[in-house]
């Protein structure tokens, strides 16, 4: 098999998952819809949370035609009251929750920082770390109450090493990782795990149409496996850590790049 082929394999089976409730911000499209596609393969009850309602409702559509409750919730996630609506809403007509995917953000493309704004700046962090904090603190009392329950936050290999993305980005990401670190530790008393994900170049829908195939291949070349990885490889790492397979793994890291990392 060619290096940038990825590998064809059946997905791992967690029954740990069936009947749970899953929440995924972020999950109109990419990563967070493939995630929360392979949480409903898994029987798990899925909410799905972004700004972009027409999306939301056709990923809940597909969820269902996989068997699974679903319900698609329109909110910001750098607002606190839309999320403390959208975790009532959730709890109301799912049950509550015990399984959050804090995925929601972007805007890495690469800005120099002599050219970069103040506004740029609070604008990424806020889509990034901020919404990560509120999300999670929306969530966070119910699992905590509950005494069980896992949290798996989005990070990037651009808060890991330096790369091309801009300075807010990769500041906002290493917050992510920070917090979650921070935060699994104040919790594990509590029964609630909490991990990050941390991708590397991923082949979505926005990164197909902003970057030209001469570019992918360029990208993928830096990743020692060869290849860009897909929707897919993130969500496979993320249900694997939300499941009781990974009971005790907290406050980690899993770098989902393709060897990038460690070169």
């Amino acid at each position: 098999m060619e290096a940038h082929q990825p590998a064809q394999s059946e997905p791992a089976h967690y029954p740990d998952l069936a009947g749970q409730v899953v929440v995924v911000t972020g999950g109109s499209r990419g990563i967070g819809a493939e995630t929360a596609r392979g949480f409903a393969r898994q029987g798990a009850a899925v909410a799905v949370i972004g700004r972009d309602a027409t999306a939301l409702t056709a990923v809940s559509e597909d969820l269902r035609s996989l068997g699974a409750k679903a319900l698609a919730v329109t909110a910001d996630c750098t607002d606190a009251a839309a999320l403390a609506r959208a975790a009532a809403a959730i709890e109301h007509d799912l049950g509550p929750v015990g399984v959050l995917a804090a995925f929601a953000g972007g805007d890495g493309a690469p800005i120099a920082t002599v050219r970069e704004s103040a506004e740029h700046w609070r604008s990424v962090v806020d889509a990034n770390l901020t919404a990560t904090f509120l999300t999670v603190s929306a969530f966070l009392p119910g699992l905590v109450a509950r005494g069980a329950g896992s949290v798996v936050t989005m990070a990037s290999t651009a808060g890991r090493l330096p790369s091309g993305a801009s300075a807010a980005y990769a500041a906002a990401k290493a917050g992510v990782l920070m917090f979650t670190r921070h935060l699994a530790l104040e919790v594990a008393g509590s029964g609630v795990r909490v991990n990050a994900v941390a991708p590397g170049a991923v082949r979505t829908e926005r990164t197909a149409a902003r970057m030209p195939a001469d570019v992918q291949r360029a990208v993928a070349a830096a990743h020692p496996l060869g290849r860009l990885g897909e929707p897919a490889d993130i969500a496979s790492a993320t249900l694997f850590l939300a499941s009781c397979a990974s009971s005790w793994i907290t406050g980690q890291t899993l770098d989902v790049s393709g060897g990038r990392v460690i070169v």
